[in-house]
């Protein structure tokens, strides 16, 4: 038995699956994101600890649980956890959401040699202006720092005792030279930090250590379980989807919105905006156009029109509309593909006395769809390609909001047959390839697809209009 733990913004998940890779049993736990000030985003970490114990509470009268062996856990990337000498939480994680670190991301990202080791722009939820940040405004804290860890990183350390992380979660951070797969000095220098300050690196589907002996004796494990080194959240999920090759991608509809694709080669075009980061398996990476409010856009206008996103889209059935007269800038956060822009912000536009909150959604769902389109254009500008996608997340069950999306994209969606294809998984099949050996193609492969979905030809062209008037909009607006 295997389990796989996903570590989310809002909540932990993990997952059971058998020898052969099939989920067994499944459990969550949720906590809470910290806003103390605009534009600040944190996390206690111990209410990670919290939730796993709840979890692994809930597993333990599963058939099997007993015979766990391997773990892995993927965790929301770019997140910045400071320890002291003794392994002590020093102040909140801020998270990968976090934009006060903007200034100091511009001042690394215009440092020389950055963009070139790092393959990446440094954008303000990246962990290293975190750092900067945290010199400036928090020297006590930034002097007493020993280590930092991401958030896989800090439940690595509570599983094993060892400061570990792998390439793809460390990717992230602007202090990883992503080509050669190591920390860089220049890039660590850079952000003012040392490398003994870094958790070790391994490869996510490799060893990472070993469950520790009290874990392994409360949860009513063997000894030897092993604990993979694990995956950045997305790497995780292209594991959990078979995402590994050239060609094969898969775009997220959840609280932030994703176009991935693997890549044959380190393949980085920084000016893109793209990220292009190491995969979690040996000599690969991917590359993805991130946005940084997807359906999050959705629970906004739920939030402030006092209805469920359900009920405000429930009247637009399953039949493709034309575009609407509302446009939708859904950058509530900021955005990261193509602007790098931490102050962009949204809007609607084309408002009018008869607008309905049906309106108003059908435009959020648009100007997200747009802003999708926006990523997968950066990315193929790089060289990638994409003629079809796996299509996952939360926005994925509405039916309406795929047939959009396949639209305006241009590009047959493929929804995942029901059951398990995500960062979860993806982390139960890196614990099993650090416990059994594996080929990695043999276990980390695509699910069966329920069904395809194609564009609407008789609204493409209405779709590309609208789509080249989002664009006028927002760049009058930077």
């Amino acid at each position: 038995m295997y389990l796989g733990i996903d570590l989310g913004t809002s909540g932990l998940r993990a997952l059971m699956t058998d020898a052969a890779g099939r989920p067994v049993a499944s459990a969550e736990a949720q906590y809470c994101v910290q806003t103390p000030h605009p534009g600040w985003s944190e996390q206690d970490p111990g209410d990670w600890i919290t939730a796993l114990d709840r979890a692994m509470d809930q597993l333990r009268d599963t058939p099997g649980y007993g015979q766990i062996c391997g773990i892995a856990v993927a965790g929301h990337m770019h997140g910045a956890v400071l320890l002291d000498g003794a392994d002590q939480v020093l102040r909140p994680c801020i998270l990968w959401n976090d934009t006060r670190s903007a200034a100091e991301a511009a001042e690394l990202d215009a440092t020389a040699q950055v963009r070139d080791l790092s393959g990446n722009i440094v954008f303000p939820g990246f962990t290293a202006p975190k750092l900067l940040w945290v010199q400036r405004h928090e020297p006590e804290i930034f002097a007493n720092t020993a280590k930092v860890l991401l958030p896989a990183a800090y439940l690595n350390l509570h599983l094993t005792g060892r400061h570990v992380a792998d390439m793809s979660d460390s990717a992230g951070t602007s202090w990883l030279d992503v080509g050669a797969r190591d920390w860089s000095e220049p890039l660590l220098r850079a952000g003012r930090m040392r490398r003994d300050q870094m958790p070790d690196l391994v490869e996510g589907c490799e060893p990472g250590g070993t469950l520790r002996p009290e874990l392994a004796a409360r949860w009513g494990f063997g000894k030897d379980v092993t604990v993979a080194g694990g995956a950045g959240d997305n790497a995780a999920a292209a594991c959990g989807t078979g995402v590994m090759a050239p060609g094969q991608g898969f775009v997220s509809l959840g609280t932030s919105g994703v176009v991935l694709t693997a890549r044959d080669g380190f393949h980085p075009d920084p000016a893109t905006a793209v990220h292009t980061f190491c995969h979690a398996i040996p000599e690969r990476w991917y590359q993805m156009g991130v946005m940084l409010s997807a359906t999050d856009c959705l629970n906004w206008l739920g939030r402030i029109t006092g209805r469920s996103p359900a009920d405000l889209t429930a009247g637009l059935g399953d039949q493709l509309r034309p575009p609407g007269e509302v446009t939708f800038l859904p950058y509530l956060s900021g955005e990261r593909t193509p602007h790098n822009s931490a102050s962009l912000r949204g809007g609607f536009q084309g408002l009018s006395v008869a607008t309905t909150p049906e309106d108003m959604a059908r435009a959020v769902m648009e100007g997200v769809c747009y802003g999708l389109r926006d990523c997968l254009a950066a990315l193929r500008s790089t060289g990638a390609e994409l003629d079809s996608c796996l299509v996952i997340g939360g926005g994925s069950r509405s039916p309406y909001w795929v047939k959009l999306l396949a639209t305006v994209l241009d590009l047959p969606l493929h929804l995942p047959q029901g059951g398990e294809f995500g960062a979860a998984l993806g982390a139960a099949r890196l614990a099993r390839l650090a416990v059994t050996g594996e080929d990695p193609a043999e276990v980390l492969t695509a699910p069966q697809i329920a069904r395809t979905v194609t564009p609407d030809a008789a609204l493409r062209d209405g779709f590309d209009a609208a789509y080249a008037t989002f664009r006028q909009r927002v760049s009058d607006m930077i």
